[in-house]
């Protein structure tokens, strides 16, 4: 019986069991025909057939901790395989570019490597589960492959959560971060802040301004909270006047988007206001009308 292509083959329910089960039980249930390694799913490839994904989340890596793990490769070998997918006359990485990385370093001629026919977003779905499963991903690079699985290949965000097993809400918080200018995400990448203090500044004036104050001072999330808060301008609530927005306020646009998965800002003024959800997908806005209809999502 021939093997299904990854074209064909239905979607893994497997995903969402991390990667112990993708790693471990997958292996045995479908070896490598044809090879020696064929009981044990892992087979060694030259070092050289092996070339990164241009889209994978991981987009930083830590020198120092790189060169701890060449030099721990070096002396005891490389015990972990490489997760790979062929990839026209090379072997592409799915999960373990970090690994391979350091045996460049260790100067190995061949790694151990788990093949597999995946699909895009199979391989974009197990290289999200390996990267947060370890704690490798930034706040930023994290939201992108959410934003690029939902953006590419049509998930919603109650999908994502259960992939990644994160709550929807951790999906739509930091998606949210993608709003910040370019600067002020580089700047999460670098680990000059946090995912907290990105938060604290959407929808603050100059946010790159603020971002900067903050990892000078090295302030921390409250008192970011608190210097984005007296950035605003201030606003007239009938004849008394405020400093920023009001704290109630801002509380309820945060609960309703964890909620709603959107960006959402109030307005108010003595004689009402406006509740205004943006999306940035036809599929959320689809999500939001059966919610606002009764339908079943």
């Amino acid at each position: 019986m021939t093997e299904p292509t990854a074209a064909s083959r239905k979607p893994r329910p497997g995903l969402g069991r991390g990667l112990s089960s993708l790693l471990g039980d997958n292996i045995r249930e479908e070896p490598i025909a044809g090879t020696p390694e064929a009981n044990s799913g892992i087979r060694m490839l030259p070092i050289s057939s092996l070339v990164p994904d241009p889209n994978q989340p991981r987009r930083h890596f830590d020198e120092e901790a790189l060169q701890n793990l060449a030099e721990s490769i070096a002396a005891r070998g490389m015990i972990q395989p490489i997760f790979v997918r062929p990839h026209g006359h090379s072997y592409q990485i799915v999960a373990g570019e970090r690994r391979w990385r350091a045996a460049q370093r260790a100067r190995l001629h061949e790694v151990p490597v788990v093949v597999r026919e995946l699909s895009d977003v199979e391989a974009l779905e197990i290289a999200l589960i390996e990267n947060i499963q370890r704690q490798d991903l930034n706040a930023i690079e994290e939201a992108e492959g959410y934003a690029r699985l939902i953006g590419e290949f049509g998930h919603t965000q109650e999908v994502l959560g259960k992939i990644v097993h994160k709550s929807r809400s951790h999906v739509a918080n930091l998606l949210r971060l993608l709003d910040l200018p370019p600067a002020v995400r580089e700047m999460v990448v670098r680990g000059e802040i946090d995912m907290g203090h990105a938060r604290a500044l959407l929808g603050a004036p100059d946010p790159e301004k603020l971002a900067r104050e903050v990892a000078a001072k090295g302030l921390s999330v409250r008192e970011t909270e608190k210097l984005a808060r007296a950035a605003k301008p201030s606003t007239k609530r009938g004849d008394g006047e405020i400093s920023g927005r009001d704290a109630d306020i801002a509380a309820l646009e945060r609960q309703l988007g964890d909620v709603l998965g959107l960006n959402v800002k109030v307005s108010y003024g003595p004689k009402g206001g406006t509740l205004t959800l943006s999306y940035s997908t036809l599929d959320q806005l689809d999500m939001v009308c059966q919610r606002l209809s009764g339908e079943r999502i």
